[in-house]
């Protein structure tokens, strides 16, 4: 099953990869068996980093999970449509089967997926700008991506505005190589994945910090959320996914020991989960 699913997302993302790169046509009705073939190719510098990326997030809490001998299982990578609709996957997501111990395993499983992907997503970007190109005729600024016959304009992170004007000085629109598109991507998963919401790794990580604070702190942040919406209606969306998995109520579940304080020597794990979440968030991720 985890091959399958695995298999079935490298396919949908090297599609949506090849439609990126600009050598499949966005139109599915005009793909052809030879086309797709030979675009195949094109579509892997898109697909392969991105898989990358969100299998090393997932393979951080598998590690560590099993470093903790907890019961877990291999990665899920969930399906999607390709470019126009999609860029062909859902992520992915691991299965703990058993109740953690306390709230030093839960913070160490929650962070070490954002932690891991984050380290491989930084070099992806890094690599992805340099192949990118500044463009001057386009009708906005920033960092755009070919899709469905033009181009979307991406937002801006503190970390990606940081590497592009790093990488790529001035530009005023960058039209960003199907790499960097990938280490954005990765960068955008890892925020997501961060809001300190129920069952998301940022809802792991505040509930190890305080169990007493966290449910107030994940009704505050999907507040921010549903208002953020205002910049973005994929806010709406994904305030509307988490509500419906906390069953309305954005509680996380209990640890085995949730009286045992978290050890001083994990506190460096909660500042740099924040560090990562200030550095990756952004408002509008898809500007209109």
């Amino acid at each position: 099953m985890h091959a399958l699913l695995f298999a079935a997302v490298l396919i949908t993302t090297t599609l949506s990869g090849a439609v990126i790169a600009d050598v499949l046509p966005s139109d599915p009705r005009n793909w052809r068996l030879d086309t797709l073939l030979g675009a195949f190719p094109a579509g892997l510098s898109f697909s392969l980093p991105l898989l990358a990326i969100l299998l090393c997030h997932e393979l951080g809490h598998y590690l560590t999970a099993r470093r903790y001998q907890l019961n877990v299982s291999p990665p899920y990578f969930i399906p999607g449509l390709p470019a126009p609709w999609g860029i062909g996957t859902f992520g992915a997501f691991i299965r703990l089967r058993t109740i953690v111990n306390d709230r030093r395993q839960l913070l160490d499983v929650g962070a070490a997926g954002p932690i891991a992907g984050f380290l491989v997503a930084l070099p992806i970007l890094w690599i992805g700008l340099a192949y990118s190109h500044a463009i001057t005729d386009a009708p906005v600024t920033g960092m755009v991506v070919p899709w469905a016959g033009g181009v979307m304009p991406l937002g801006d992170s503190v970390v990606t505005w940081l590497l592009r004007r790093l990488v790529r000085g001035d530009a005023a629109t960058l039209m960003l190589h199907p790499v960097a598109f990938a280490g954005w991507f990765g960068m955008f998963v890892t925020m997501l994945n961060l809001l300190p919401m129920a069952q998301l790794d940022g809802g792991h990580i505040v509930f190890a910090a305080t169990t007493r604070w966290h449910q107030r702190i994940a009704r505050g942040f999907w507040v921010v959320v549903m208002l953020l919406g205002w910049f973005w209606i994929g806010w709406l969306l994904w305030g509307f996914i988490v509500l419906v998995v906390s069953r309305g109520q954005l509680r996380h579940p209990p640890v085995l020991d949730a009286y045992r304080p978290l050890p001083r020597s994990r506190r460096w794990v909660l500042w740099a989960s924040l560090l990562l979440f200030l550095l990756t968030f952004a408002p509008a991720p898809f500007r209109s």
